[in-house]
């Protein structure tokens, strides 16, 4: 969650700490001064400026803010989604409406461009709009299993949250089901993560799970083919034979890949045919590429 920065009582007066006075007027006194000339030495320092606090960063407490159009407006338009506040500037109000036809579920407040850098990350891609949101709901596995007819994805130790994005965003161009993550080992929702997933946070759902090896035997009894994606596989993804089975396919780590019980817990393991001069792909590129290879089939 975006953290606004800014002093909180800096600026403070003898009123409102009256422990300063008498420190100061011990302090002058041992240095053979009287209290008096130790209170106008002491304020001849100015205060450091105060920030003043923003509402937002008050509003934030209890949830997270979502930034770029397209994370915004597929937020909107989720009906699972619990919203607070919508901040846009006028061009963004505008193109927002006509991706909505009109249809808000809050109301935008105007501000100006300027607004977003006093609650957003200084390299946030906001595109003039913001909205403050609670969490999605965790579902359970059997339910996310049931979302969909399609491949289920799961992660294993995979940690960036841009990277999980991007991950999202395939998952949903290629129909897949559900995405699995373990809990301690995976980012929790941000607005960098919403933002690279370019809408795809409101459509895959997101199941976070406490033991990664037991949610693998889970997806094994609801019917599933556990397919883990390793460098040294005897076979590529396309030899598998895969065709007519529904896959939860595992992805690990960059460098580190799958864990040894999360490979153990796997029925196959591929690979994808990468030219040899290269050693690997990018876990996100890696689960397009396995996404489309098993939408072909």
């Amino acid at each position: 969650m975006p953290v606004v920065g800014g002093r909180v009582g800096e600026r403070a007066s003898a009123e409102a700490f009256p422990a300063a006075e008498g420190m100061a007027r011990r302090s002058g006194q041992q240095h053979g001064r009287g209290p008096n000339e130790a209170m106008r030495r002491s304020s001849q320092t100015p205060p450091a400026p105060r920030r003043p606090p923003q509402p937002e960063a008050r509003g934030a407490a209890g949830g997270l803010w979502l930034h770029g159009l397209h994370a915004v407006a597929a937020a909107l338009a989720n009906p699972a989604r619990r919203l607070k506040r919508l901040l846009v500037t006028e061009e963004a109000e505008a193109a927002l409406a006509a991706r909505l036809d009109g249809r808000w579920r809050v109301a935008p407040e105007r501000v100006e461009r300027g607004r977003f850098a006093t609650f957003l990350p200084e390299d946030a891609v906001h595109q003039g709009a913001a909205l403050l949101v609670e969490p999605l709901p965790n579902l359970t596995l059997d339910r996310a299993v049931e979302h969909g007819t399609g491949p289920v994805l799961v992660l294993d130790q995979v940690t960036d949250p841009r990277n999980i994005g991007a991950i999202l965003r395939s998952a949903a161009a290629f129909g897949a089901s559900a995405l699995v993550m373990q809990d301690r080992h995976a980012p929790p929702e941000t607005g960098a993560l919403a933002r690279a997933a370019s809408g795809a946070l409101e459509i895959v759902p997101v199941v976070r799970v406490v033991n990664l090896a037991r949610a693998l035997d889970e997806l094994k009894k609801a019917g599933l083919w556990v397919v883990g994606l390793a460098g040294e596989a005897p076979v590529t993804l396309a030899q598998s034979g895969l065709g007519g089975r529904r896959v939860a396919l595992v992805l690990g780590a960059e460098g580190d890949g799958m864990r040894r019980l999360t490979r153990e817990g796997c029925d196959e393991l591929c690979r994808l045919p990468i030219a040899p001069e290269m050693e690997s792909l990018n876990v996100s590129a890696a689960a397009a590429v396995a996404l489309y290879e098993l939408g072909r089939k």
